[in-house]
């Protein structure tokens, strides 16, 4: 099975895949996680990754984010063939392409706000002056200044999300991805991440979520459905 592909995909692919497969070893079997998967992802697209548990939603976009090499087939990337890419130059990719957030929130307990959003600036070689702008500036952007000295643990789970999503846009990365992004959140905070998002696709911001949610799949634009690894739709 393949995907439906948007119309006029070719001419602006931000993300394209073809006869992707994802298998691991499981004692002397060869369990597939993902098979035969074609996708492309224009840029600007809000797309939502669905499915039920198991069916390898997590596996695609860990495969998208390049935090995993171990699959086959044709992956582009901002123009970019991800297989012909060295180690070094898959990472550089990585870095200057994509935003990533987790479930989890992924911040580190012991840096504050505004240190948890230099951190990916410090790794783009970003002089310091600009580095304190670009950490006012999203600070402000996000309405979070009053915050920017608190650590993690003194935060609300949605206030820790917002830091995190936060720090996934501050370099200004053409694409996010973003794996469960709402599901440690109560209904509130939940929506207060989906509209934050839903602007950030208005600003030009392309998103790819992984969700259980019809509510948050709705503040996209397409929905891709997997079972058994397969795109059933």
């Amino acid at each position: 099975m393949s995907a439906v592909l948007h119309p006029d995909a070719q001419a602006d692919a931000l993300v394209r895949v073809r006869g992707l497969d994802r298998a691991f070893e499981q004692g002397v079997e060869r369990v597939f996680a993902l098979r035969r998967i074609d996708l492309d992802v224009r840029r600007g697209d809000f797309v939502s990754i669905m499915g039920p548990s198991g069916s390898g939603k997590s596996t695609l976009l860990n495969v998208l984010a390049l935090h995993d090499a171990g699959w086959t087939g044709a992956y582009s990337l901002d123009g970019h063939d991800v297989r012909g890419l060295g180690r070094k130059e898959r990472q550089r990719l990585q870095r200057d392409t994509i935003g990533f957030v987790f479930q989890s929130f992924n911040l580190l307990a012991d840096l504050t706000v505004a240190e948890n959003l230099e951190m990916p600036l410090s790794y783009r070689d970003v002089p310091r002056s600009r580095r304190e702008a670009m950490v006012a500036e999203t600070l402000d952007r996000f309405g979070m200044v009053a915050k920017r000295g608190l650590y993690p643990s003194q935060l609300s789970g949605g206030q820790q999300q917002l830091v995190a999503v936060a720090r996934a846009v501050i370099a200004r990365p053409p694409l996010v991805l973003a794996d469960e992004p709402t599901g440690n959140l109560h209904s509130d905070q939940a929506r207060e991440v989906m509209e934050l998002f839903s602007r950030l696709n208005r600003e030009g911001t392309t998103i790819v979520q992984v969700t259980h949610s019809e509510e948050n799949a709705a503040c996209g634009q397409r929905r891709i459905r997997l079972r058994d690894g397969w795109i059933a739709e």
